[in-house]
């Protein structure tokens, strides 16, 4: 007589909420913070080009110290770079997963012809927004990996050289096109994904809602703004 040696596994508490759509909101709406907290910082960071190539090369230098003697050098940056990346990789699994759901939970055409048939719900213009500026986002990200990080794509980069490498990208009309494109995307992904996460995370109120969708505005415009500054800058030589 065989043994049963099977065990009832429940799944866990956090296997349960990924599982669960307000899991998967939560877990968007928090990966999307981590990552907005980031862009402020990038964004502050990219400034200090108008400072002139000696800050900003010694501004990058120092990214590479920071926690030194208590981390090795560059240890700080890998760090980042992991969490980042744990974030988007979070972030854009569970969009997925949630608009599979969402097309799934559709209502269908009728197979038989009926007086009155349901109509088919469509996305909304922000769901669509969201949905195609991820993608733009997560192609941009890959690209500008290998443009100022890697220095793949940057016929004219030298290691060691930040401000050089980033007048190279923004002397072309390809560098320009594809920064153009992404930052007005990510301008319109932070306007509806802050509100999204406002909501998410039970911060919206009938009293809030105003102020929510008025920061929401003003972040996603002043990081759009931040970012264009800089190859507009070198597009018309104010950084050369």
């Amino acid at each position: 007589m065989a043994l049963d040696t099977r065990t009832d596994r429940r799944p866990s508490f956090a296997g349960l909420l990924w599982r669960s759509t307000v899991g998967k909101k939560t877990a968007m709406a928090v990966s999307g913070i981590v990552m907005l907290l980031y862009l402020v910082v990038h964004m502050l960071g990219n400034l200090k080009i108008f400072f002139g190539a000696a800050d900003f090369d010694a501004y990058a230098a120092w990214l590479r110290t920071i926690g030194e003697p208590f981390l090795h050098h560059e240890w700080f940056l890998w760090i980042a770079r992991v969490v980042l990346l744990a974030a988007v990789v979070v972030h854009a699994v569970a969009a997925y997963q949630l608009s599979r759901r969402d097309i799934a939970a559709r209502p269908t055409k009728y197979a038989r012809p009926s007086p009155r048939p349901r109509p088919r719900r469509r996305p909304s213009y922000a769901t669509r927004t969201m949905r195609w500026g991820g993608v733009i986002l997560g192609l941009f990200i890959v690209w500008h990996i290998l443009d100022l990080t890697t220095l793949t794509v940057n016929p004219r980069a030298e290691a060691g050289h930040p401000y050089a490498n980033v007048v190279a990208t923004f002397s072309t009309w390809y560098g320009n096109t594809v920064y153009l494109v992404a930052m007005l995307a990510l301008g319109l992904h932070i306007r509806h994904g802050f509100w999204s996460a406002a909501q998410t995370l039970g911060a919206g109120r009938p009293g809030r809602d105003r102020t929510l969708k008025i920061l929401a505005n003003t972040l996603a415009a002043a990081l759009t703004l931040g970012f264009l500054a800089v190859p507009v800058s070198v597009m018309t030589g104010v950084v050369s």
